[in-house]
């Protein structure tokens, strides 16, 4: 295996290291204090072309591969967590199902929009009962005289309700035992966004609450073949684990990066903290499990990119980038010290968003569930 990274995969590190240093950095705790949206951000990061990485260029996007994807939710994430998710929750979980399910009509019809960054999409899964066991869903649709009529509710929705928010692809109910994917169209009548919802962390970017009453949506708007939601989903989250993996890689990173300089400042008893044996060795063991988090976060990408089997190597990344991720921003805001627990400090709103890592794209429990099924367990 070889997944050594190319001139174009370092130019790609180097962009967008620059660009989240000099426009997210100086920006990101007040964004994150009034919770507010990063509109500006997010038409920069389409400009550079960063809003649809993996979508081929035919379709409005960059044509990169998957590796190329995970450097750059990376690197975003080094420096702030909303501005990542917004950016790996519109590519995998927003525009990646029209790629990988849509009819050729509905792939020239959305993704142009999608992949440019123009229009943000949203994916909608998770439901008030339905979380971890997304089986469980209780949104349902009725064919009519050529509508689904949907009925149900979503929750946790990213990137649903901006003012560029353009659909969101829901899991319903078609059949008694029939999951199937239907694109709804903001602002069709019937379906409704909550005001965002308030949160401990990612707080600058979009999340709501989404009903539906008596919702007509187009019968071409089912996604794939009637039925195959449930596959579709799957399928979704196992890529979309690699960018949420990234994420978690990317916020150990900078974590470990405000630790170590803040640790070459600060003095006490006469020296620099990072003099003293124990912060050499909280700062030694979060190298290291930094490399290794890397390495499966790349592997994983790797392999999506090769076209071999990837759904074991996506979950592991995933569980393991939000544990080391857990450990390395507690043992940063530790080195830190009292200003650590103060708000004008990052590494405080790096210890907020950290925890949902743990959470989204599949609990840390439920990534044990599939990668003990890959294990034929």
């Amino acid at each position: 295996m070889d997944f050594d990274l190319s001139d174009e995969h370092e130019l790609l590190r180097t962009t967008v290291r620059a660009f989240a240093q000099e426009r997210i950095a100086p920006v990101a705790e007040e964004l994150d204090r009034e919770h507010r949206f990063p509109y500006e951000l997010v038409a920069e990061l389409a400009e550079l072309g960063l809003m649809g990485i993996p979508i081929p260029e035919e379709y409005g996007g960059a044509g990169g591969d998957t590796l190329s994807y995970a450097i750059a939710i990376e690197e975003l994430t080094r420096v702030d967590s909303s501005v990542a998710i917004t950016v790996a929750a519109h590519t995998s979980l927003g525009t990646m199902p029209f790629l990988l399910f849509g009819s050729e009509e509905q792939k020239r019809e959305w993704l142009p929009e999608l992949a440019s960054g123009r229009r943000l999409a949203a994916f909608g899964l998770t439901e008030p009962g339905a979380g971890s066991d997304a089986g469980a869903t209780r949104t349902h649709a009725e064919l009519r005289d050529g509508e689904w009529i949907v009925n149900g509710s979503k929750i946790f929705i990213t990137n649903a309700g901006t003012d560029i928010s353009a659909c969101v692809t829901i899991t319903a109910r078609t059949g008694d035992d029939e999951i199937s994917n239907l694109i709804v169209r903001n602002g069709s009548p019937g379906y409704e966004i909550s005001t965002p919802m308030r949160k401990m962390g990612w707080r600058a970017s979009d999340t709501r609450e989404l009903s539906f009453r008596d919702c007509a949506v187009p019968e071409g708007n089912l996604l794939g073949p009637r039925g195959a939601g449930f596959k579709q989903f799957l399928e979704i989250l196992d890529g979309g684990r690699i960018s949420v993996a990234a994420m978690g890689l990317g916020l150990a990173q900078g974590a470990y990066d405000l630790a170590l300089a803040y640790s070459r400042e600060r003095e006490q008893f006469g020296r620099p903290i990072a003099r003293f044996q124990a912060i050499q060795f909280a700062l030694a063991d979060m190298a290291t499990e930094i490399e290794a988090a890397r390495g499966l976060v790349y592997k994983a990408a790797w392999l999506k990119d090769q076209v071999r089997p990837f759904a074991r190597e996506s979950a592991i990344a995933k569980l393991y980038t939000g544990e080391v991720s857990k450990r390395v921003v507690d043992r940063a805001l530790q080195i830190h010290g009292g200003y650590g627990f103060m708000d004008e400090y990052a590494i405080s709103r790096l210890y907020r968003d950290q925890k949902v890592l743990e959470i989204g794209e599949g609990t840390n429990e439920i990534q044990r569930m599939v990668i003990a099924r890959h294990l034929g367990l």
